[in-house]
């Protein structure tokens, strides 16, 4: 499993749409050709303006050179205030990515934290109650996400290559 490292592949990887939440977390899916290449973003797509924006002449295709899975981890300082609990919740993120790198299709997936975990609940910030409750929830993201997976990657190939099942 490779990590997305750069603003341009977060943003690209988020692009691609949401497919999978819990009440804490959003996984973002950008499926990639076999090429490496980004499938979802055209080519005549008008590129977006302004800082960490793509230059004109990079597409998708050379931010993800390498084939196979990609995974990155948001975790706002907004939702997350201290460093500690942002750090155990990335690296719950990807150990249970890792656990699902084999189900996960051939795409830049993005885990985003799109609300807080109760402080009165959790009061330490690296709590093992606060580590089984995320671990809980990716798993649950992860799960709906891998089970999907098959409907959506079909959803994008278009009907001429799909297979056609006669009875």
């Amino acid at each position: 499993m490779h990590r997305l490292k750069t603003r341009p592949q977060f943003q690209a990887a988020m692009a691609g749409g949401t497919v999978s939440r819990t009440a804490h977390f959003a996984l973002h899916r950008l499926v990639l050709d076999a090429d490496g290449s980004a499938a979802a973003v055209p080519a005549d797509a008008v590129a977006p303006t302004g800082p960490g924006s793509l230059p004109h002449t990079q597409g998708p295709q050379a931010l993800f050179v390498v084939q196979g899975v990609w995974l990155g981890a948001m975790v706002p300082k907004r939702w997350a205030r201290r460093a500690v609990t942002r750090n155990t919740i990335k690296r719950q993120i990807y150990t249970v990515g890792a656990t699902f790198e084999a189900r996960l299709p051939q795409a830049a997936h993005v885990v985003r934290l799109r609300s807080a975990f109760d402080r009165k609940q959790f009061v330490s910030a690296t709590s093992d109650q606060l580590k089984q409750a995320v671990r809980a929830e990716l798993l649950q993201l992860f799960g709906y996400a891998t089970r999907h997976a098959g409907t959506a990657v079909a959803a994008s190939v278009p009907p001429a290559a799909q297979p056609v099942t006669v009875p």
